[in-house]
Order: C-alpha cells, then structure tokens, then sequence
C-alpha cells in the first residue's frame, strides 16, 4: 500500500494543471497538495491489481479520479461555506468565490484530459462510466441542498442521496480499475457495488465524527452539521425519536436563529446519546461494512482481495 501512496503522490506532484495565470493555477495546486487518504485512487489500483501485476501503468488515472474528487470538494466547500478542508483554509476563503469556481472547472477539465489518453478500446468505456458518476454526484450534492429547506427527509432519502453524492464515486473508482485490469463483466458490477457499499458507510462515519471526532483527526470544525442544522443520518433519527420534553428541546434548538455554538452542539449531541442514535449509526456502518465485504467473496478472484479487505478495516472506516 505505502508503495501505491508514493505512486500517486509523486504524480501528483509533478501534474502540470497549468501556470498562468497563477491567481487559477495557485489554488488547483493548493488544494491538490493538501493530500487526504487518497482513498479513491488507491481504491482503483487495488481494484487493478486483482487482476494485473503492473500498477505502474494506471497511475495516471487514478491521479484523475483524485482530481475530479478535489473538484467536486471545492464547489461542495463554497456550497456549505466550509472554513475548512483537511484542516486547512478552504479554497473560496483563501483566495475568493469567483476563482475557486473557475479553479474547480478547471481541474474538471484536466480530468477527461488525462482519460483522452487511455486506449481507444477502453476510451468510450471509462467516459461514459464516468459521466454517469460525475452526473449522479451532482444529482446527490442538489438533494443535499434541497433537503436543507425541506421539514421531513427519509431515512431512505437520506441514504439514497449519500449514494449519489458519495458512494456512486467509490463505486467508480473500483470499477475503473476493473476496466483497466480487463477484469470479467461480472467482477466489475461486484466491485461497483462494493464501492457503493463501502460510500455509504463512509458517509455514515462521517456523519458520527463531525459530531463525536476529534478536530486534529479529521481536520475540520466539530459539530459542523449540528450548527447548520444539517440534515443528517443522526439527526433525522433524533428527529423521529424525539417525543415529549426531548422532542421539545431539539425542536427548540433546531429553530434558534441565535445561540451559543458550543452549547448548541454539546446539547444536540447529548440528545443523540439519550436517543441511543449514535448506537443506531454506528450499527449502520457496522452493517453497510458488512454488505462491502460480503462483495469481495463473489469475485472471480477472492484470495487476490485481501488488500481491499484490509483497507475496509484500516481506511474506508476511519478512527473516531
């Protein structure tokens, strides 16, 4: 795996997105720099060497699917006014709106640049996969924000918009590599799924951390989701729980226009303790994980997904 990471962070570092003007480029380099887990493109070259020895030879491609990652988090940050991402200035706040816009367009663009150089077989495969994904992220990310001003959100709504918004990605990502490798038709749709299942959890951890996560770990402000009364799988649990005086309390605290934002989110999170939502979600990850591994045991080759296996226990699901 750490020979996989130093791959993709050496191609990283010697992409050439561009140099002037550097008021566009800057923030490209930036925000690629900023580095992260590298899931999804380490999640394409595990898929890749399930049926392929030579790593090597997709790392430019994983690289894209890093920076189309990069892309969607720098519109998703001006989106939800993110102070910060990975622990570090957002993008729209180090510089402005308008260039990061511009900056994310143009990391798009450098991604269907970098597939344009694929084999003409393996071409017109990987591009309409890809546009499928690109198009069902946006789907999700605009149920995200609908679902901001709407009074009720589904369990099943919720799940179904983080599988756009984020797991359709991974899903991605692994299938990808499926190609690549010239893995058989049936392994792909497994390791899609996978993926999928593997997002959702992901998303669902997410969830829990943003409330119960330590800052220095997972680099951004505690309790986020909480203060901007975000729509989450915690909350609308909570939301359905909540009878009596607790009903009263969190309805109290959802429609306060002014407030103490740590009191705010201790109180919130000590309702969700009370409403034993954080066991449910926990139990939900914990379920999602299982549904990812279960995948891996129906492909053509099982022994050779060990390393997907462990990066389900070491990465997907992170440390609180």
């Amino acid at each position: 795996m750490d020979r996989f990471v130093k791959l993709l962070e050496t191609e990283i570092r010697k992409s050439k997105f561009g140099s002037s003007p550097r008021s566009l480029y800057d923030p490209i380099h930036y925000m690629m720099s900023l580095g992260g887990k590298r899931t999804r493109p380490l999640l394409t070259i595990l898929s890749y060497t399930l049926y392929r020895d030579d790593a090597e030879k997709i790392i430019p491609y994983a690289a894209a699917v890093e920076a189309f990652h990069n892309f969607t988090l720098i519109h998703d940050d001006i989106m939800d006014q993110a102070p910060l991402r990975r622990g570090k200035v957002t993008v729209h706040q180090k510089w402005d709106v308008n260039t990061a816009i511009l900056a994310g367009d143009v990391l798009m663009v450098k991604v269907y640049e970098r597939f344009l150089s694929l084999e003409e077989k393996k071409l017109k495969e990987v591009l309409t996969l890809f546009n499928a994904c690109a198009s069902a992220v946006c789907e999700g990310q605009q149920w995200d924000m609908e679902f901001e001003s709407s009074r009720k959100v589904s369990v099943n709504q919720y799940i179904r918009m983080i599988e756009l918004k984020t797991a359709v990605l991974l899903g991605f990502s692994l299938e990808l590599g499926a190609v690549l490798g010239d893995a058989p038709e049936k392994d792909k749709k497994i390791l899609r799924d996978f993926g999928i299942n593997l997002g959702i959890a992901f998303q669902l951890q997410d969830d829990l951390l943003d409330v119960y996560g330590d800052r220095k770990k997972f680099g951004k402000r505690p309790g986020g989701d909480i203060i901007s009364n975000k729509k989450t799988f915690l909350l609308i649990h909570a939301m359905n729980r909540a009878k009596g005086a607790k009903g009263k309390e969190l309805k109290r605290w959802l429609s306060a226009k002014k407030f103490d934002k740590t009191k705010k989110v201790k109180a919130v999170a000590a309702l969700y303790d009370a409403l034993g939502v954080r066991e449910l979600t926990e139990k939900a990850v914990n379920r999602y994980k299982s549904k990812a591994s279960k995948c891996l045991d129906q492909l053509s080759v099982p022994l050779r997904a060990n390393g997907l296996r462990q990066f389900v226990q070491d990465l997907a699901i992170r440390q609180k």
